[in-house]
């Protein structure tokens, strides 16, 4: 079961086509499971803010339908004629066209970054000291 449902992603976004809908019920039970493995504990409020963003951003704002002139995922580019020149840059999110967590979201859930050390070895040292 996932966090939030399809009027919760479509609240304060846009009307979701009939196909974005029937997509939007499977993105959020995989959304769920990603947050599940970052912030199984995290608010339930934080979570169903946190599915929402993820499904709309990949959903994207809808236009559609039309054949980019640049990769997927693609954040710079540059192409030419007749010289056959083609140049891209890709997003250091390595994530086109999947859900993924950004990096505000994952401190939301309570996975942001800390700053801390365990060694491995202290679970095989007796804590009493005999």
């Amino acid at each position: 079961m996932g966090y939030a449902d399809l009027d919760d992603v479509e609240s304060g976004f846009r009307t979701l086509s009939d196909e974005e809908r029937n997509r939007c019920f499977y993105l959020l039970e995989e959304a769920a499971a990603i947050i599940d493995a970052y912030g199984r504990e995290a608010d339930p409020d934080v979570k169903r803010l946190v599915s929402c963003r993820m499904v709309r951003r990949l959903l994207g704002d809808g236009t559609g339908g039309e054949t980019p002139l640049y990769p997927m995922g693609a954040t710079q580019g540059s192409a030419t004629a007749l010289g056959y020149t083609q140049s891209w840059t890709m997003g250091s999110s390595g994530s086109a066209g999947e859900l993924y967590l950004s990096k505000l979201e994952k401190k939301l859930l309570g996975a942001g970054n800390r700053i801390g050390a365990a060694s491995p070895v202290e679970g095989l040292c007796d804590a009493a000291g005999d």
